[in-house]
């Protein structure tokens, strides 16, 4: 049941809030909560930021989620 929600688990995604973006390996969904490692944080105007650890963002503030194609 709903097999096309693990789709993009351990796939290289990009995570599109309303001013900024991470990209980043989507680790786990866990409840309201997407866990991201190996992440970037990408504003428009600035430089790519690399993260340490894992980004924890809550998916009500999501607008949306692409997955990095090959």
């Amino acid at each position: 049941m709903f097999w096309w929600r693990r789709t993009a688990l351990r796939k290289r995604v990009i995570v599109n809030l309303d001013e900024k973006a991470f990209s980043g390996v989507l680790w786990a969904k866990r409840g309201p909560l997407l866990v991201l490692r190996d992440a970037v944080l990408m504003q428009h105007g600035a430089a790519d930021t690399p993260l340490d650890g894992e980004v924890v963002i809550e998916r009500a503030r999501v607008e949306f989620i692409q997955v990095a194609g090959g």
